[in-house]
């Protein structure tokens, strides 16, 4: 293959990223390994360079990354203040208290970094493979093919498993358990570490009898540990048969199987050539450093709001024309050029700090923290191969022979810096690469928020409305099915709430039309009103500022004054400039045009009407498919109801012959059992005056005439409800499934995978939210 060599240096470069992350150690174990191969098969000095460089930089965007868990830790903080600026700028502006939740700021955790930057990173190894197949193509002498001289035999193809086969593992043992949502961020650091102990230890002692013995028993317990929490339960507290308690001793052999593997691979790699206690030291160094210069950076970062230098970056980043995207063409610019001169750390823990709040608080672009991280996190990697101090560059010269000079690296690694603003450029220009994996690891998530989360209303009446347009027809014949039932034998208040429930159904797509109609009302005076809101904010916000101005110099004016020997001079300049700012303040607010109240007022009750709207159709919805629910969970419940019988029945001996203290005993257990089945409230209501009678005046008469009340409504309970199973019970089943994922989606307990992707897909894009400010 043209660049084949090259090609596999990329991969491995990957594989050793999504292992290590370790930029100097891949850099210096490709340099020795695989720079002298490339060499040797005639490749371009400066494309091979440039090819192990770049490949080993790759450890800052594929996760597991440093510098994304460093960014994760700094953007949290950021997003915070950035969502109590545009809280309070949402106040200032509307004179409302609260913000609705889908305006707020979207911060980020290292799972979500870790997710958002792994599409990016694979299109960078793409970006890599596709420049050295090119150039391969185009110039055959500068990566020529590389003849195989063995043969692709059985012992070939064994060969290339056991070399690829371990690291695939760990990686999937280490993102795979952070997407499928089975490990936290920290939890899957822990995994990685033990899987790289067992890969150590059978490395450390290759070519020896049972290298392989510790990973083998490991992989083994694994294994039955999986098998054993499919089959069976596994609650150490929650024993209710032999066979949960089988499989809970079974589980635990599993698990002193893994101990044994994973302890017999520390004492290995303790034990040979030192290497445990070398790599926690090179650990305990690395971590020291982080953190002596995480508590520098903060020293630096509050003495510089302090005094306020926070403020001068806003008003400079703010007074740019071009609005938010001018301001971050100038924060990544700045950003790649400190990359020349700063480590990724300094980067991350001194600048980010102070710019990513400023960015994070637009609502015109209302980019989330995980896109912003990943943009920082892609421009940072360039640090790597910029010289005068990139890292990788003096990583690769101190293992290159010497007929590789300097300048044959730094011409190498300029086309993959270019490579790498590329893939900034793509990742900017398409959002959604990077929010996608976030959003949909969330919702799909055991912690998912369920369909009526108020953040996710837009997107899913998106995909809501499109269904009602294409099912239209199916829902309301399932409805119609549904009034074609005789439901003469239903108690009047059910029927009543089930033909109220019906009509709503029919009256849905009313509302969804009202909807569309009030979005698209807005939508249409928003064109014409934009340009003027935006022009009145600028003014509004160059007004704020010269208020601030006014303020600071009152407060020197009263400081001068107020000291012993006041400086006249100064205090005359000060109310000069004073009155300067005063009259600039005066004449921008006489350019707010006199069209903008009336065009505001407007636009507020425009939005007031499609929220009206939205409102009003959430509501019918949900009352019509709680109509529902609440009857299926009541007609289902007659099992349990009927099982309640014999309790009940026994309650009559029992108030009028057992003490009362044990006969209330006995009340408040049938009770309990009727608290679990939907409406049972006709038989407890009875049940409680019952017992009332007994405690209050010990009337054992009253609380037994109660008690057969109870059995009276009981029957009269199950009467219903026992038809219902036969009758109407198939019916709501159908009605069920056809309107589950339009009526009733927000009623659901979570998304179905669908569903998610869907939801995912549609938050994944950043949505201009300005107007509402």
């Amino acid at each position: 293959v043209p660049g084949g060599l090259g090609i596999s240096v990329v991969f491995v470069g990957a594989l050793l990223a999504a292992t290590t992350g370790i930029v100097g150690a891949t850099v210096i174990a490709m340099g020795l390994i695989s720079l002298p191969a490339m060499l040797r098969n005639n490749y371009s000095k400066p494309l091979a360079c440039g090819t192990i460089c770049a490949s080993g930089t790759l450890g800052q965007i594929i996760p597991p990354s440093i510098v994304l868990i460093i960014l994760a830790d700094q953007l949290s903080s950021a997003a915070d203040q950035a969502s109590t600026t545009r809280k309070a700028a949402y106040r200032t502006i509307t004179g409302e208290y609260s913000m609705p939740g889908n305006f707020d700021v979207v911060s980020a955790s290292a799972g979500d970094m870790f997710m958002g930057a792994f599409i990016p990173g694979m299109i960078l190894v793409g970006l890599y493979m596709l420049y050295i197949l090119v150039t391969a193509l185009l110039k055959p002498e500068k990566a020529p093919p590389v003849p195989y001289e063995g043969e692709y035999d059985s012992q070939f193809f064994k060969t290339v498993f056991l070399a690829l086969t371990p690291p695939l593992l760990l990686i999937f043992a280490v993102l795979g358990s952070i997407i499928l949502g089975i490990a936290t961020v920290n939890q899957a650091g822990a995994i990685g570490a033990i899987g790289a102990l067992l890969m150590g230890s059978y490395r450390l002692t290759q070519g020896k009898r049972g290298s392989y013995a510790p990973a083998i028993l490991a992989l083994l317990s694994v294994l039955a540990l999986g098998i054993l929490v499919t089959n069976y339960n596994l609650n150490i507290k929650n024993i209710q048969s032999e066979a949960d308690r089988m499989g809970i001793q079974l589980a635990l052999i599993a698990t002193a199987g893994l101990l044994t593997a994973v302890f017999w691979a520390i004492y290995r790699a303790w034990k040979i050539d030192n290497t445990l206690m070398d790599v926690m030291t090179d650990t305990a160094k690395t971590t020291s450093m982080v953190f002596i210069i995480l508590i520098g950076a903060a020293m630096l970062t509050a003495a510089f709001r302090a005094f306020g230098g926070e403020e001068l970056v806003k008003d400079y980043l703010t007074s740019l024309p071009g609005g938010f995207w001018t301001q971050f063409l100038v924060v990544m610019l700045v950003i790649f050029l400190l990359g020349f001169f700063l480590d990724f750390i300094e980067i991350s823990v001194v600048v980010v700090p102070i710019v990513a709040p400023i960015l994070l608080a637009d609502p015109s672009a209302n980019i989330t923290a995980v896109w912003l991280g990943v943009m920082i996190g892609l421009n940072i990697q360039t640090s790597f191969l910029t010289p005068p101090f990139g890292f990788a560059l003096f990583y690769l010269r101190g293992v290159a022979p010497k007929s590789v000079r300097t300048t044959d690296i730094y011409k190498g690694a300029v086309a993959f810096i270019l490579l790498q603003l590329t893939g900034l450029g793509i990742a900017a220009a398409f959002p959604s690469l990077i929010n996608y994996l976030p959003n949909r690891v969330h919702l799909t998530s055991e912690t998912a928020p369920p369909p009526n989360n108020p953040r996710l209303q837009l997107c899913l009446e998106q995909g809501v409305f499109e269904e009602y347009d294409s099912r239209r027809e199916d829902i309301l014949e399932a409805v119609k099915r549904m009034r074609g039932q005789d439901l003469s034998w239903l108690p009047e208040k059910y029927r009543q709430n089930l033909e109220e429930s019906l009509s709503g159904m029919e009256g849905v797509f009313e509302r969804v039309a009202a909807v569309r109609e009030a979005a698209k009302a807005v939508e249409d005076y928003a064109e014409s009103y934009r340009p003027l809101h935006d022009d009145v904010r600028r003014i509004q916000v160059d007004i704020r500022r010269l208020n601030r101005e006014i303020e600071d110099l009152g407060e020197d004016i009263e400081d001068l004054e107020d000291s012993d020997n006041p400086d006249t001079k100064r205090i005359d300049r000060l109310r000069s400039e004073m009155l300067e700012l005063k009259q600039q303040r005066d004449r921008l607010q006489q350019a707010i045009p006199a069209e903008w109240d009336d065009a505001l007022k407007q636009y507020k009750a425009l939005t007031a009407a499609e929220k009206t709207a939205r409102n009003q159709y959430r509501r019918q919805v949900d009352d019509s498919y709680q109509v529902i629910l609440d009857l299926r969970a009541m007609i289902e419940g007659a099992k349990a109801l009927q099982g309640v019988k014999p309790e009940l029945e026994s309650l009559y001996d029992a108030v009028t012959s057992a003490p009362i203290e044990e006969a209330m005993d006995s009340i408040k257990a049938v009770e309990s059992r009727l608290s679990g089945i939907k409406n049972a409230s006709p038989v407890k209501s009875k049940l409680s005056k019952a017992r009332r009678a007994l405690k209050k005046k010990q009337d054992r008469d009253a609380a037994a005439g109660w008690i057969r009340k109870a059995e009276e409504a009981l029957e009269q309970e199950l009467s219903w409800r026992k038809r219902g199973e036969e009758e109407l019970l198939p019916a709501l089943q159908q009605l069920d499934a056809v309107i589950a994922s339009n009526i009733g989606l927000r009623m659901q307990k979570r998304f179905s995978i669908d569903q998610a992707e869907a939801i995912a897909a549609c938050r994944s894009h950043h949505k201009d939210v300005s107007l509402a400010f």
